[in-house]
């Protein structure tokens, strides 16, 4: 097996597709307040030449009172197309520091209907560090169709979720730093209770990636089975808002396991309400 995942690709790779046809890039940069980063002030300053901004706040379900809520399909493939990304396109995402919020619409795109998406390996931050070449111009789009073939199957809903923690069936991964699966640090976001649901198993984004490089395939295995995950049982992932879940989902795909699940409402969602279980601590 090869030690990098198929779903990654390099700064050498990409620089090497810049401008060339049948290619979109995707910058995909989303902060949490405390990162103090604005990461389309940030795209507006400099982004790969080529690349589209991808709005985590606009490309979601607008009736949703969640924050990023996956929108419904035809949604995402109106927004998509004036994007001036198409389902044919090979698809590259990146994010500021490499491996946060890249793989969220990594994994949008595949659940859409695109076959040949990827999140580059470092992200933006290590391609301006390295001297790679950048622009402030505008990228022009010409809107396209994207044709939706939505899997419905890699979403776990608010109900799937109830009966996983009542019975069983599906193993939990959550995403979010150790302090706040064990609720010794507050959430973020006002009214959401500390702590996680029971049965889950830690496994903070942060852990899967060093320098902005996703682990090789091999780490990510130990990862992943030393956080307790059985990768031969079926997975579902969650982190705050649905969007750092996607970085297991990335890892666990990059491994070989299929089939997993990535609980969009997340823990906005069970968190903020008042008849939901919740543990607190390590286990």
């Amino acid at each position: 097996m090869n030690d990098r995942s198929p779903f990654v690709v390099d700064a050498d790779w990409l620089q090497g597709w810049v401008g060339k046809p049948g290619i979109s890039i995707v910058d995909a940069s989303w902060y949490l307040p405390a990162q103090k980063r604005n990461a389309r002030a940030e795209y507006g300053q400099a982004h790969i030449p080529g690349a589209v901004f991808f709005d985590h706040d606009q490309v979601v379900d607008q009736a949703s009172p969640l924050p990023h809520t996956l929108p419904r399909p035809e949604d995402f493939a109106r927004l998509a197309g004036s994007m001036g990304i198409s389902t044919e396109d090979t698809i590259v995402v990146y994010d500021g520091p490499g491996m946060f919020s890249a793989p969220r619409v990594w994994w949008m795109f595949r659940l859409m209907g695109a076959k040949e998406v990827f999140v580059l390996d470092g992200g933006f931050d290590r391609w301006k560090a390295e001297g790679r070449p950048v622009t402030a111009e505008p990228t022009r789009i010409a809107p396209c169709v994207f044709t939706v073939e939505f899997d419905a199957s890699r979403v776990a809903s608010l109900a799937e979720m109830r009966e996983i923690v009542a019975k069983g069936g599906r193993q939990i991964a959550d995403a979010r730093p150790a302090g706040r699966f064990t609720a010794a640090e507050p959430e973020p976001r006002a009214g959401v209770r500390g702590g996680h649901m029971p049965g889950a198993r830690s496994v903070p984004a942060s852990s899967l990636s060093q320098d902005g490089m996703l682990l090789p395939v091999e780490a990510l295995r130990e990862k992943l089975e030393a956080a307790g995950l059985d990768l031969d049982q079926p997975i579902v992932t969650s982190c705050g808002s649905g969007i750092t879940a996607a970085v297991i989902t990335l890892a666990l795909e990059s491994v070989g396991h299929y089939g997993s699940k990535l609980y969009d409402g997340s823990w906005s969602e069970w968190g903020s309400l008042a008849d939901t279980p919740v543990a607190t601590g390590k286990e």
